[in-house]
């Protein structure tokens, strides 16, 4: 015989209650702080538009760092024809580029 799926079973918050009755907005430490701090743990707070936002250097880092990776590549290839060093450097550039075009938003 199987044991019961449920020891206890019903609801968990009383009828005619909702989820923000009971969060309670206190400051984080008493210093008057800006930080919330919620009973609750459903609460999520609103993500601040300027970390939404990735700054206005990084799409031409991104594209600088790409082109860089690629003309090194070529260089190798039409100028420096005994060493590795500029594919290594080229293929670094490359993933540079390719790592902060994942931080932009």
């Amino acid at each position: 015989m199987a044991p019961p799926k449920r020891k206890t079973g019903g609801r968990t918050t009383p009828a005619g209650t909702r989820p923000s009755d009971g969060a309670r907005a206190t400051t984080a430490g008493g210093h008057g702080d800006a930080a919330v701090h919620y009973d609750s743990g459903r609460y999520t707070a609103p993500i601040a538009r300027s970390q939404k936002e990735s700054p206005p250097w990084v799409p031409g880092l991104m594209l600088g760092l790409l082109l860089l990776g690629a003309l090194l590549i070529m260089l190798r290839y039409l100028v420096w024809d005994n060493t590795n060093v500029p594919m290594v450097l080229g293929m670094a550039c490359l993933l540079g580029g390719l790592y902060t075009g994942t931080k932009w938003r």
